[in-house]
């Protein structure tokens, strides 16, 4: 697991982390790590209860299947990453300014809590259709903010890029892809590669920097 605690994700749902008993917390966690170390259809409820330290019987009480453990940790990891998002295109400062914060701290978070991003980000298409719609709303909104800053950039002419909502897709899937590969023994940290990337992106869509 990466530095960043996968509690601090639930703070950002209702009711926050303290709002869940401590065993459900433990069975998330379990199954955050199942998850991305076997994928969700090669997990079992009985992997996820087993390494939470309790029957597989207990585990219903908490959640009716995997699915829905699924569910919970996909809405709060998008969440968690739109909140960083939005935070970032509300800063003071040009669009460059906020661009360059916005793809920094996506990035960080990608590789600050990269089991969870491998999890929320490759494992969607095993979410039931009405899950799955939550989540696409919460991933739309990321597209758009990031839009919305790049449109600012164009207005202003400090961007240039051919159509936004591509341009928005290439600086998210950029942070996004981190989660993929990025562990504790990469070479560079999480803050040395969300500047490298706040870089990239800024130079990817025509920025004077």
């Amino acid at each position: 697991m990466t530095s960043t605690p996968i509690a601090d994700l639930w703070t950002t749902l209702p009711g926050g982390a303290n709002a869940r008993p401590e065993a459900a917390y433990r069975l998330l966690e379990a199954a955050v790590e199942a998850f991305a170390e076997r994928g969700f259809h090669a997990t079992t409820t009985r992997d996820i209860a087993t390494a939470a330290g309790m029957s597989p019987a207990a585990l219903y009480i908490h959640y009716p299947s995997k699915a829905a453990l699924l569910a919970e940790i996909s809405r709060a990891g998008h969440a968690a990453a739109l909140a960083r998002v939005r935070m970032a295109a509300a800063t003071e400062g040009d669009p460059v300014v906020r661009m360059r914060r916005l793809a920094e701290d996506f990035t960080r978070w990608h590789a600050q809590a990269s089991t969870v991003g491998r999890v929320v980000n490759y494992e969607l298409h095993a979410l039931p259709a009405e899950d799955y719609a939550v989540v696409a709303g919460l991933r739309l909104d990321i597209e758009r903010t990031v839009s919305e800053v790049i449109t600012e950039g164009l207005a202003a002419g400090l961007f240039e890029v051919a159509e936004v909502k591509t341009a928005a897709r290439a600086v998210t899937s950029l942070g996004i892809d981190v989660s993929r590969w990025y562990t504790e023994r990469s070479s560079e940290t999480p803050q040395e590669l969300g500047r490298r990337y706040g870089e990239l992106v800024l130079r990817m869509l025509g920025a004077r920097i």
